[in-house]
């Protein structure tokens, strides 16, 4: 288990141009080990701009970030991606679609570890993949060798969140990870994600748009608005929230948002 801090982050993408972004200002975010926190915000609120921070996407303009003790701001991505497992929005990423299911396993579990020239699966590997496949539930186990380019959203999603797991990460980042599945498949997906997160352990920052997810799941409930979080909830308060509370908050935002525009050019106007 670690500790995730983001201290002071500033990101400002097409700075000077007409099209700059204020995507974080001064974000701070400390996870303490093995917490599970959901992280929610409006379309440009900069929930999603955090993970790619945290994951080395690209550089922040200035803060740090520090992981399991270790500061990893100015580590490249593929630096920390022996640190940190992430499952994306779109379950044909992360994976190797021309690969068997096997082969992405096998190449999941030497993450971080040096590589070389040899079988791909060895055969006293493949029981061991059929006994962590198994578990999904999905009859992958028997499929070891079909490409994983020929599942279901759904069974690539599950299969790359085991792929996210199989070296436990120091953290995981699942970055609205059921978005693209059809309800059924999101739901296993979910099951999948708490199960997973509860045996080992994990510290996890999970983005969603579902405000049934962000309630029912997670110790802790963060919402980020410009680029700050500006609503951090845990414990019991965090146990009692409802999808409808979440709303109201988001409704609360809306109309701050409408006033301060309103204010804002009551004040352009006063100067004309």
């Amino acid at each position: 288990m670690a500790k995730l801090e983001v201290r002071g982050v500033y990101k400002t993408f097409f700075p000077g141009t007409p099209d700059e972004v204020r995507a974080l200002r001064g974000l701070d975010l400390t996870i303490e080990p093995g917490t599970f926190v959901v992280v929610i915000g409006t379309n440009g609120s900069g929930k999603s701009t955090t993970l790619n921070a945290v994951a080395g996407t690209f550089r922040v303009d200035s803060g740090s970030i520090l992981l399991a003790g270790q500061d990893i701001t100015d580590w490249a991505e593929h630096r920390r991606a022996k640190l940190i497992g992430r499952v994306f929005q779109d379950p044909l990423a992360g994976t190797s679609p021309g690969l068997s299911i096997a082969e992405n396993l096998a190449l999941a579990a030497r993450r971080g570890l040096p590589r070389g020239l040899g079988r791909a699966v060895p055969r006293r590997g493949v029981v061991d993949l059929r006994e962590r496949v198994k578990p999904l539930g999905m009859g992958l186990e028997d499929r070891l060798d079909n490409p994983i380019g020929s599942l279901s959203g759904g069974q690539r999603q599950a299969l790359t969140l085991l792929m996210a797991t199989l070296r436990r990460p120091e953290l995981l980042l699942l970055d609205e990870h059921t978005a693209a599945l059809d309800p059924r498949s999101a739901e296993q997906v979910i099951r999948l994600t708490e199960d997973v997160v509860r045996k080992q352990h994990l510290t996890t920052m999970m983005v969603t748009h579902s405000m049934a997810h962000a309630a029912s799941l997670g110790d802790r409930l963060v919402m980020v608005h410009q680029g700050r979080v500006i609503f951090d909830v845990t414990g019991a308060a965090k146990q009692r929230l409802r999808p409808h509370d979440l709303l109201e908050k988001f409704e609360e935002l809306r109309r701050s948002d409408q006033l301060d525009e309103t204010a804002a050019q009551l004040l352009r106007e006063a100067y004309v």
